[in-house]
């Protein structure tokens, strides 16, 4: 069968809830929801009161707007589909001054949210001069001919670090909006706070909303939060299909790439990389019967275990659970929580979802 993802909606509706501590937020819902499912998340999210969806992906954006006709979209990508933009009623990233100046007449009538570069440096406005610019130009066109400045927004690149970095950062970003004040905009979302810095700092000075990604599906930004404040909803696993008794010296799998320093038992399981399980992964553990047995090796579609005798056929091996978290497997390098979730494959793997804990 392979491996079995198993998503608990109402632990995913109660994480959506709590980790907003009451505070307005947008959730970002990008690449199918990390992967949980668009729809699926969407609609969790909407139960915990959010009512405002951030994502990369027109396709995405569009099949939000069918889920939810009130709700705030934003594109965090810039884009060039103006008037499938206002067809849908979507709110876009206005990311530079050279792409301002090349589309102002396409942005009219648009919500955009003007962007700033700061240390993450991926797109955005380098400085308030630049904003400023645009700002003036709108001020020579027809009001008709202008776009409405909803937002303004950033991403913080370094909040789950401690080196210093991210107090620059953030500082820089709050010297930014500053000028919005000064000049009496009062832009009705303003967002840069992701799960990490929001975990730090709380809805920081100025800001309307959070825009929380990771930490709305169970996963820590940063080791030393209370494993409370963060309920993972969901689990992978799949079954030991054969155990094999080995010898010293015996090898197994591509290569030999296990071979065994003694006599012992080695469960295989029906998962593997072609299942998405990063091999940085299998360097570790996972949990067949409450207990933890070391992974020995991974292959396209299977799993190497050594076990003993407590171990039978049928028994459910554990990647992911709620005792064996993946942000654990992230502060120990296997990758960032977002890339552990991104890889899996729904084309091998069954998705289960339980409406009722």
């Amino acid at each position: 069968m392979s491996g079995i993802l198993t998503i608990d909606r109402e632990k995913l509706v109660t994480q959506a809830k709590q980790v907003q501590s009451g505070i307005a937020t947008i959730a970002v819902v990008k690449n199918n929801a990390y992967n949980f499912g668009l729809e699926l998340a969407v609609r969790a999210f909407l139960e915990a009161g959010i009512t405002a969806f951030a994502t990369t992906s027109l396709k995405e954006a569009e099949a939000i707007r069918k889920i939810t006709e009130e709700s705030m979209v934003f594109l965090l990508n810039p884009t060039y589909e103006f008037e499938f933009v206002k067809s849908l009623n979507l709110s876009m990233t206005l990311p530079s001054l050279d792409y301002y100046n090349k589309y102002y007449e396409e942005l009219n009538g648009i919500n955009v949210h003007i962007e700033y570069a700061g240390l993450f440096n991926r797109s955005g406005f380098e400085s308030f001069s630049e904003v400023q610019e645009v700002l003036n130009h709108q001020m020579t066109l027809d009001e008709h001919e202008r776009f409405n400045i909803e937002g303004a927004w950033c991403h913080f690149g370094y909040a789950d670090e401690f080196d210093g970095v991210y107090e620059t950062e953030r500082q820089n970003w709050l010297d930014f909006i500053g000028h919005f004040k000064k000049l009496d905009i009062e832009p009705e979302y303003i967002h840069s706070q992701n799960t990490a810095s929001f975990s730090r700092d709380g809805l920081l000075e100025g800001h309307t909303h959070t825009r929380l990604g990771i930490g709305l599906y169970g996963s820590k930004p940063y080791s030393g939060l209370n494993n409370d404040l963060f309920m993972q909803p969901f689990d992978l696993h799949s079954t030991v299909v054969q155990i094999r008794d080995m010898d010293e010296d015996m090898p197994m799998g591509y290569g030999g790439s296990f071979v065994a320093d003694r006599k012992t038992k080695v469960a295989v399981v029906d998962i593997g990389y072609g299942d998405g399980v990063l091999r940085k992964r299998a360097e570790f553990d996972c949990l067949i019967n409450g207990r933890r047995y070391p992974i020995v090796t991974l292959m396209m579609s299977h799993m190497l275990v050594e076990v003993d005798e407590d171990v039978s056929i049928n028994d459910k091996v554990y990647i992911y659970h709620p005792e064996m978290r993946l942000d654990e497997y992230t502060f120990k390098g296997v990758g960032a929580n977002s890339e552990q979730l991104a890889t899996l494959n729904y084309n091998t793997l069954t998705k289960e979802i339980i409406h009722d804990s």
